[in-house]
């Protein structure tokens, strides 16, 4: 696995702000520093011109494999998001910029506020806690169980004119992660519209 750098995998805080779409067919989210500089997209991948039209006229999109491309300023992809067809459970598996796998998402229940595992190999190195799955809080743990970031809808600490309006979430890290960790978070975070949260409405 390549060693991702840059400020996608070294700032504290990320926002993703979800581009506005007459008809949203396929997902597109910028991702911003705390002081509102663009760091990074995530673009959805793949889709044909069927698959989109199926998307327009029906709920089955959520049975079908999702493709995310995480990439810097400079457009080098840094990051690769693949969740496969779906019935009850989500997975996601992460891979870096060349498509070595790094690791995967599961989600772990169907029922009730969603819990995700973040694991590696054989190895669980943390988690995703759903405290309140329409008020976008997520606590992310480590394998310990101890809260090592946090995804919000809001945060005080935004002042810039580029994040009043609601289409933004925060991922705010509280310590320097190691990989997998690491990338399984970023990825967590700038994914869990597309690949975990989509689908899942009504469950709190």
């Amino acid at each position: 696995m390549s060693e991702a750098s840059g400020p996608l995998f070294s700032e504290p805080v990320l926002v993703v702000r979800q581009k506005a779409k007459l008809i949203e067919l396929t997902n597109e989210y910028d991702v911003f520093d705390q002081e509102g500089n663009q760091i990074g997209v995530v673009r959805q991948v793949g889709q044909s011109g069927m698959r989109k039209a199926l998307r327009l006229v029906s709920s089955l999109d959520q049975f079908l494999t999702h493709h995310l491309e995480i990439a810097d300023s400079e457009g080098n992809v840094q990051l690769r998001l693949s969740r496969p067809g779906k019935v009850f459970k989500s997975r996601v598996i992460v891979s870096d910029g060349n498509g070595n796998e790094i690791g995967q998402i599961g989600q772990q229940n169907v029922f009730g506020k969603k819990r995700f595992a973040l694991t590696a190999g054989e190895h669980t190195y943390g988690s995703i806690q759903a405290e309140n799955w329409r008020a976008w809080d997520f606590s992310i743990q480590d394998h310990a169980g101890q809260e090592v970031a946090r995804i919000t809808k809001t945060w005080e600490g935004l002042g810039k004119a580029v994040f009043t309006t609601a289409d933004h979430y925060v991922l705010q890290i509280h310590q320097p992660l190691q990989d997998p960790l690491r990338a399984l978070v970023i990825a967590s975070a700038l994914a869990i519209d597309t690949a975990l949260k989509q689908d899942a409405q009504g469950f709190n």
